[in-house]
């Protein structure tokens, strides 16, 4: 009877995980979910559709302004300088879920990621990135690239999912994991 009951409630936490990105991919249709299918906004309030990143590498980053790993800022800000130009971006996504280590407005995150470490990268606006509320592309991202144990849940500030030119989720970094630690993968996949 145990094992029936772990059974069900897996099938069912799985069903629970995945209805959302079923639903984004129009129900009944047989379309797989892309990277691309999403739509997320800046942080001038402009829709900015992921599509538009096609045939680019990513590194999709929750962030935080008062965070222990916050000097990450510095070094996500360097590998988008060196590979840039090679078709890499970093997407930046606050969250204010982590012991509330980014209270700020939008505004105030822009100007403090500009002013303290010279972001020039795209930052969006702040999300949950767990949770009912959670924004649909963390829900797409953590299902995709499970962490530690196959858990979905993002553990912390300065999670990393790095992206193929495809669109596809190639790994998933933790919070504590350098960005700088990354390059020989970005370096292959921009490579491909």
């Amino acid at each position: 009877m145990i094992l029936f009951r772990f059974i069900v409630f897996g099938f069912l936490s799985v069903c629970l995980q995945v209805l959302p990105i079923f639903v984004l991919a129009g129900g009944t249709d047989k379309k797989e979910v892309s990277i691309y299918d999403f739509k997320v906004i800046a942080m001038n309030g402009k829709e900015v559709p992921l599509s538009d990143y096609k045939g680019k590498v990513l590194m999709i980053v929750n962030t935080a302004s008062k965070c222990g790993f916050t000097p990450q800022f510095e070094a996500l800000e360097a590998l988008y300088k060196k590979y840039k130009d090679q078709g890499f971006v970093v997407l930046g996504f606050p969250t204010n879920q982590f012991a509330k280590q980014d209270p700020g407005s939008n505004k105030e995150i822009a100007n403090f990621c500009q002013l303290n470490y010279g972001v020039t990268f795209p930052m969006f606006r702040k999300i949950k990135v767990n949770g009912d509320e959670a924004d649909p592309l963390f829900v797409f991202l953590k299902a995709k690239a499970p962490g530690f144990l196959g858990t979905e849940r993002i553990k912390w500030n300065f999670t990393k999912f790095l992206i193929n030119k495809d669109g596809e989720v190639v790994k998933r970094y933790a919070p504590s994991t350098s960005p700088k630690k990354a390059m020989p993968l970005i370096e292959s996949l921009l490579k491909n």
